[in-house]
């Protein structure tokens, strides 16, 4: 079985934990700080709510209950359709999706290749 890693992402006081698999955990974190680096720059009306990713850790056990872990491919599914409905008009938002739809396709791509593997 392949080795995971999770992300703890927070968005006000709402807590998000996704599953990642551990060689591509540093894209999400490194596409996390990108996207909340640029958000500034969008001046469309109706820009989403990013989570910050603040820690990243090789196990988990929740103990609370309400709270679940996201699959990263989900996560980042929802991620870009998010991105996808922003109607941005002076900020080339096509870089941004282009960096989410790689880490997808990469995601996407890793799956397959366990699904076979099983």
């Amino acid at each position: 079985m392949a080795k995971m890693r999770y992300a703890l992402l927070k968005a006000n006081d709402r807590l998000e934990f996704v599953e990642m698999p551990a060689t591509h955990m540093y894209q999400l974190t490194a596409l996390n700080r990108r996207l909340h680096k640029e958000l500034d720059k969008l001046t469309a009306a109706e820009i989403p709510t990013l989570p910050v990713l603040v820690a990243e850790f090789d196990n988990l056990e929740l103990v609370q209950p309400g709270y679940e872990v996201q699959n990263g491919l989900d996560y980042v599914s929802r991620l870009e359709q998010s991105f996808v409905a922003i109607q941005e008009r002076n900020y080339p938002l096509i870089s941004l999706l282009t960096e989410i739809r790689a880490l997808q396709a990469q995601l996407e791509q890793w799956y397959e290749e366990e699904e076979e593997l099983a």
